[in-house]
């Protein structure tokens, strides 16, 4: 357990620019009183000792606004950050190198007993106030747009937005030394890209059909012009230019 506890605290550094030292992460840092306190309650809960446990979670809770089943199963360097409003159920997975920001449920779908929590595989990110319900996996180094609501296995190395969530093609990343996604905000917008190749679409339309429209008028006035003599130069009107000076026919 102690060697979990200083791999969750060193991870903050590499995540967060804000963290100066370990002291201010020991001291400042809700997400980490929330796994110290949770380390803490899994052992209780995994040894039966049930009622101890869910209270450790409780004042876990009550300090930090970090909901974390003690149940739940957490893999080491695993990193809240802001922790507030996080929520994580009894039966959800995390792998290593995870990263929640705050708002972020690990919920479930179901009344019934069993798996009915998410799982996050090794390196998944979760922007803020992201929505993952069922017993569903995000697959390794995935990524949860923030506001996302999640309730479809996601593959590895995808990115999933929107509401519902859907999969979208991943974009370049950014990737550290120490395989932590240093660029979370950027991520694909499938929608405005679709309203832009519809826009684009509708441009090349419109101008079709203004081609379209001018050489039909066109057309129509040399029909009307046809058989239509010039009083001057005694000339058709529908033919180019005259010799006849000052005659514009």
């Amino acid at each position: 357990m102690w060697s979990l506890l200083c791999e969750d605290v060193e991870c903050v550094a590499d995540r967060d620019p804000a963290a100066r030292n370990t002291f201010d992460v020991l001291t400042c840092y809700p997400g980490i009183h929330a796994i110290i306190a949770h380390r803490i309650a899994n052992a209780l809960w995994r040894r039966n000792v049930r009622w101890p446990a869910r209270f450790v979670s409780y004042l876990a809770r009550m300090v930090t606004n970090i909901d974390i089943h003690p149940g739940a199963t957490i893999g080491r360097r695993f990193f809240i950050d802001h922790g507030a409003g996080v929520v994580i159920g009894e039966t959800a997975e995390v792998g290593d190198d995870v990263t929640l920001y705050h708002g972020v449920t690990l919920g479930g779908t179901s009344w019934n007993k069993g798996k009915r929590h998410p799982t996050l595989e090794d390196g998944v990110m979760c922007g803020a106030g992201a929505k993952i319900l069922g017993p569903i996996t995000i697959g390794r180094n995935g990524r949860v747009g923030a506001n996302s609501v999640v309730t479809k296995d996601v593959p590895a190395e995808m990115t999933v937005v929107g509401i519902p969530g859907r999969i979208v093609k991943p974009i370049e990343r950014r990737i550290a030394d120490h395989g932590i996604d240093l660029d979370h905000h950027l991520m694909p917008d499938p929608v405005g890209r679709a309203l832009a190749c519809l826009i684009e679409h509708i441009n090349k339309i419109e101008n079709r059909l203004d081609e379209h429209t001018a050489a039909e008028v066109v057309g129509e006035l040399s029909q009307a012009m046809e058989g239509i003599v010039c009083a001057r130069c005694g000339n058709s009107c529908d033919q180019p230019g005259c010799e006849l000076p000052g005659c514009e026919h």
